[in-house]
């Protein structure tokens, strides 16, 4: 069983700048919308894709452990922006909501039954806010938020922040967002932005 783990924060906190640490071949990049690094490394796995067949493939196949899928909200809004303008009346725009929420849980689903236990994916997402300051991950439609609830289906999950020039990830909920992890896996509450650092505490907490 594959272990999805969620990275999450605004657009600038970081979330892309936390793999500076890892080598280049070191892990499957998945490049959603083909942005640059903030940062002079190329990785040599790379895959520039939005297409879920395409990358379930990669990961299925890769020589590596570690995997992340930078930008993945983007999965989501690449296929709204794609077809919601093709026409859509009635049940078919229901059906192309259920379609961004069947595909994008169907991901999760593949990376926790289908890759190997000591497989680690990150899936990096943007955050939103309502106007009572709750933090949770941006999404396109009902479904995923009140019916699949996300990070429900994850135990990890780090939000990325910046604060006085200083990038950090936070480990533990501040009552207002959606930030977990495990018992003892971290010791503080903001840890260095560092994913690779991540990547080492997890393997060593879970053994693999």
């Amino acid at each position: 069983m594959g272990k999805p783990v969620i990275i999450y924060g605004k657009s600038g906190s970081g979330k892309s700048r936390s793999l500076k640490n890892f080598a280049e071949d070191e892990i499957l990049f998945v490049n959603v919308e083909e942005k640059g690094l903030p940062f002079r490394k190329k990785f040599k796995y790379t895959l520039n894709s939005d297409n879920y067949k395409t990358i379930k493939e990669q990961l299925s196949k890769m020589p590596l452990k570690t995997a992340v899928i930078d930008d993945a909200g983007y999965l989501l809004t690449n296929m709204f922006m794609k077809k919601h303008s093709a026409g859509l009346k009635g049940n078919a725009v229901f059906d192309l909501y259920n379609d961004i929420g069947d595909r994008f849980w169907d991901l999760i689903k593949f990376i926790k039954k289908k890759l190997p236990s000591d497989v680690i994916v990150y899936i990096v997402m943007h955050d939103d806010s309502n106007d009572a300051g709750e933090v949770k991950l941006k999404t396109i439609g009902k479904l995923l938020d009140e019916k699949v609830n996300i990070q429900g289906m994850v135990t990890i999950v780090l939000r990325c922040m910046s604060a006085n020039g200083r990038h950090f990830f936070r480990t533990h909920t501040d009552g207002l967002d959606i930030t977990k992890s495990p018992e003892d896996m971290f010791e503080n509450d903001e840890i260095d932005n560092d994913l690779k650092a991540v990547d080492s505490a997890i393997r060593e907490y879970y053994e693999l």
